[in-house]
């Protein structure tokens, strides 16, 4: 373990400069958010449970507001009951589009899970997009940035929607900046004004100082149990983005004309604001964590992306690995540092949603929250893991040096001694 202390206290010489600046985005967004939260004047009243019908529930629409002003929207959606991005994505996308429509992708084809909603999935479940009869069709980043001709080119006559995904996923590319879908906005905009551009902002969420709203995108999708949950926030998805959108997002989510005005929460709303209320700072935290990894494992001759002197649009750091052994024996690595369920070892295995196999380390206080450190990677070619989170800094760089260790153990990979 002392060369791997070496090897981290080394890197963490090398970063500080980027240190500094993720430090100064933390400050500038908790600002934002703490303005917000004193402009719809928070108070403990908006942490109150509410049951049944759920009308007038104070704290769920006034935490709606505040995710409106931070994302400069219309209206948002806010509800526990979404679990995850991807039901929330699937909300989105059943609420924008009918059968005999198109949805395009201008980044390429989507996350896994997001496919089998699609139905361009190898196993296609039932109540798919495409058993809807609603089409899709995607284009391909071009040197990894949104190619706004080819996007317009696959217009047709039957497209509404355009999608785009801001992170990398499980694929070798640039996570997108919010300043990335500008040119793709006002693409749409100027020249065919009745399609809706949708962007996928999981892991994005303060991770700059700005957010795809702010350069054009009509709705915002995310998920509570990442970047905007704090790690506080026990379940839950939002959307944002114009009145008139959100209010068909809502009708999916309910019923046709109830919409918004339906839907209690009986537990405290108080995590939710807590948490993102924390956001900023968390994010901050898992930024720096990334960023470690990413300049301890080039040191170690490891390509990763982003690399460590690179600018970051999410919380997501991707190290390929090459080899099927390296993959597993870090995500394990990562297990064994857990706060929760350090005793499991994490093996390969048939996950909901995704084609191939996923090794999954994710010992999490909220099942399943990647805004808590967490890493996994599918079973395939070139072998790369995906890691992502992590509530204290100090947590993260322990587990690093946890995971190397383990690769070390297994043999799975070998370091000279200084």
């Amino acid at each position: 373990m002392n060369r791997i202390n070496q090897i981290i206290r080394q890197a963490e010489q090398e970063l500080q400069e980027q240190f500094a600046e993720i430090e100064a985005n933390e400050e500038m967004r908790t600002r934002q958010v703490l303005d917000s939260f004193r402009k719809f004047g928070v108070s403990y009243r908006h942490f109150a449970p509410t049951t049944g019908y759920g009308y007038d529930d104070i704290g769920r629409d006034t935490l709606e507001k505040i995710y409106a002003d931070l994302f400069h929207t219309e209206a948002a959606l806010m509800r526990p009951h979404v679990a995850s991005g991807t039901v929330a994505l699937s909300l989105t996308l059943f609420g924008m589009t009918k059968p005999g429509e198109r949805i395009l992708s201008a980044t390429g084809m989507p996350y896994d899970t997001l496919q089998s909603v699609i139905g361009t999935g190898k196993k296609t479940p039932p109540g798919s997009l495409k058993e809807m009869g609603i089409g899709f069709d995607c284009v391909e980043l071009k040197d990894g940035k949104i190619d706004v001709e080819a996007a317009e080119a696959a217009i047709t006559e039957k497209t509404t929607l355009i999608i785009a995904q801001r992170s990398r996923g499980y694929a070798w590319r640039p996570s997108l900046m919010p300043e990335a879908f500008e040119d793709l906005a006002e693409m749409i905009h100027t020249r065919h004004p009745g399609i809706r551009l949708m962007v996928d902002n999981c892991y994005g969420e303060f991770v700059r100082g700005d957010e795809p709203t702010d350069h054009g995108a009509d709705l915002c999708v995310g998920s509570l149990i990442k970047n905007p949950g704090g790690g506080i926030a026990p379940t839950g998805g939002y959307v944002v983005g114009r009145r008139e959108d959100i209010e068909r997002i809502a009708y999916r989510l309910t019923a046709p004309s109830l919409g918004r005005e339906l839907g209690s929460y009986a537990a405290s709303y108080r995590p939710f604001y807590q948490g993102l209320f924390m956001a900023p700072h968390t994010v901050t935290q898992a930024l720096k964590t990334a960023l470690l990894t990413a300049r301890v494992f080039e040191n170690l001759g490891f390509a990763t992306t982003p690399p460590a002197n690179e600018q970051r649009a999410d919380i997501i750091q991707a190290i390929r690995f090459g080899k099927p052994e390296l993959l597993v024996a870090f995500c394990q690595g990562i297990q064994t540092a857990s706060p929760v369920d350090s005793m499991a070892m994490p093996e390969p295995w048939d996950m909901p949603g995704y084609d191939d196999q996923v090794v999954m380390a994710a010992g999490t206080f909220v099942a399943g929250a990647s805004i808590e450190l967490s890493a996994d990677g599918p079973m395939r070619e070139p072998y790369i893991a995906y890691m992502q989170g992590g509530l204290t800094y100090t947590h993260g760089r322990i587990a690093l040096g946890e995971a190397l260790n383990r690769m070390l153990q297994t043999g799975a990979m070998k370091v000279q001694e200084s």
